[in-house]
């Protein structure tokens, strides 16, 4: 009678906990940092979707691109979409966090922008030059600057150059370094910018199409990445969101719209 009564006991434990559990978890939830335009409006579009299968989403707007690893990393958010895998190794090689990718999103090219000429051969000597001030960024600005032929850099250097690494400037070309969010918005205030396009967009700061030079789908690494916490890379929810933002017309519309309907300015790395 008494192993009878045990028995009966642990059944109601158990039963009360798989109640609990199922009730606590009954609406999976995702907090996930993102940054304005682009990458708002498409993380939006699969927060729709998303909450028609079971998952809560909230979006967390940032204006930067220091604070969502930050905010990543305290836990504050469980997901970030802002920043491609060059751009993560580089953070956590010097902050050291322990995040990684757990999928891949869309592939923003960059661009030379100028609101004061129309070719490449225009741009005038002792020129100034805007471009981004943070190292994986300002590699990838002058790698197309080289393309473009308005610099040599160092054979080999890569998305890792700086500056210092130009070896020829035949036009005695200076830079003026910002963050990259605020490129778009210092152009018409020197000769030639590195350019995104999704952020020349969202700030309505000219026509993004009227790039003088781009990058391609040779830039793949540069892909946006759904960035979380390491442990969490594999994690079922996580990768049901990623997998609805992929599959999603919806989600591909605001993409689209994102980058002025322009198919020239980025791509669906994922796809590719």
């Amino acid at each position: 009678m008494l192993e009878k009564i045990k028995k009966a006991v642990i059944y109601t434990v158990a039963a009360v906990a798989i109640a609990s559990f199922s009730s606590s978890y009954a609406a999976d939830k995702l907090k996930i940092g993102v940054l304005p335009g682009v990458y708002a409006d498409s993380i939006n579009a699969a927060a729709k979707e998303a909450q028609a299968q079971g998952i809560e989403v909230e979006v967390v707007e940032f204006t930067d691109w220091t604070t969502p690893n930050l905010a990543l990393n305290s836990g504050d958010i469980d997901l970030n979409y802002f920043q491609h895998q060059p751009f993560l190794n580089k953070a956590i090689e010097k902050q050291g966090f322990k995040l990684g990718s757990a999928g891949t999103g869309v592939l923003g090219n960059i661009g030379l922008y100028s609101t004061k000429y129309k070719k490449l051969t225009d741009i005038p000597a002792e020129g100034k030059v805007g471009i981004a001030n943070d190292p994986v960024n300002q590699g990838r600005g002058l790698l197309l600057l080289d393309k473009a032929g308005l610099i040599k850099l160092k054979a080999g250097v890569g998305y890792l150059g700086t500056l210092n690494d130009i070896i020829e400037n035949p036009k005695k070309l200076s830079f003026v370094e910002v963050e990259g969010p605020q490129l778009g918005r210092i152009t018409g205030d020197v000769d030639i910018a590195q350019g995104y396009p999704h952020f020349i967009v969202a700030a309505k700061a000219f026509d993004p199409s009227s790039g003088l030079a781009y990058s391609g789908i040779e830039d793949k690494q540069f892909a946006i990445q759904f960035v979380t916490k390491a442990e969490r890379t594999n994690d079922p929810v996580i990768k049901k969101f990623i997998k609805i933002y992929q599959d999603s017309p919806t989600v591909q519309e605001a993409i689209s719209r994102g980058f002025a309907n322009d198919k020239n300015l980025y791509s669906l790395a994922w796809l590719n």
